[in-house]
């Protein structure tokens, strides 16, 4: 059975451009797949902490070393990991806030970025440790920013997933959406036409 996985992280839940976007791709791919699972992990209605001393610390204490206390933590981040590595494909609603990616989905990544779990140091440099799947980044923008040096996100998206072994991006755009009703509804159907067609491919 193929899983998908589907990160949701628009701070304006199921209203969010970027969650009923995303929310159509699965949609899409359950038509396409009727026996696949999707799991939903949403990050404004179960925001995962932040990363503070403390939980740094227990992601860096040995497991016979760890108080109960560390080791819930590690066990939180362990569920997170189990997660994304159980999915044959991810989607990931991205909304763009003040030019970076929402706060919640870096309180995300920085609890699935485990050095000996999701990737390790070599000789060679870093090595992602996670199966390579498919994940499919769907960015919503009241600009227009593809393409241009105001455009953060695509850049560290790349950085980061590649660096826990998710190489294969594919981005899916939605931009102008604050730039007036004829421009927002162009994007919109634009993105949902390229949905479709990354769904069929």
């Amino acid at each position: 059975m193929t899983t998908l996985l589907q990160i949701k992280s628009s701070l304006n839940g199921e209203n969010g451009q970027s969650t009923v976007l995303s929310n159509q791709f699965v949609e899409r791919w359950k038509a396409e797949n009727p026996d696949g699972e999707v799991i939903v992990r949403d990050l404004a209605a179960n925001p995962v902490p932040h990363l503070d001393g403390e939980r740094f610390n227990a992601f860096l204490t040995p497991a016979e070393k760890r108080s109960s206390a560390e080791q819930k933590i590690v066990d939180y981040s362990d569920e997170l990991i189990r997660e994304i590595k159980a999915a044959d494909l991810v989607t990931i609603g991205l909304p763009m806030y003040n030019f970076g990616i929402p706060s919640t989905l870096k309180a995300y990544f920085d609890h699935i970025a485990r050095s000996g779990v999701t990737f390790r140091y070599t000789a060679e440099g870093p090595q992602g440790l996670l199966p390579n799947i498919p994940v499919y980044i769907i960015a919503a923008r009241g600009g227009l920013y593809a393409g241009t040096q105001a455009d953060s996100q695509t850049g560290y998206m790349q950085t980061f997933l590649s660096f826990i072994g998710l190489s294969d991006t594919r981005f899916i755009y939605a931009e102008g959406l604050a730039m007036g009703d004829d421009g927002k509804a162009k994007a919109l159907e634009q993105a949902r036409q390229s949905i479709d067609e990354a769904v069929a491919a």
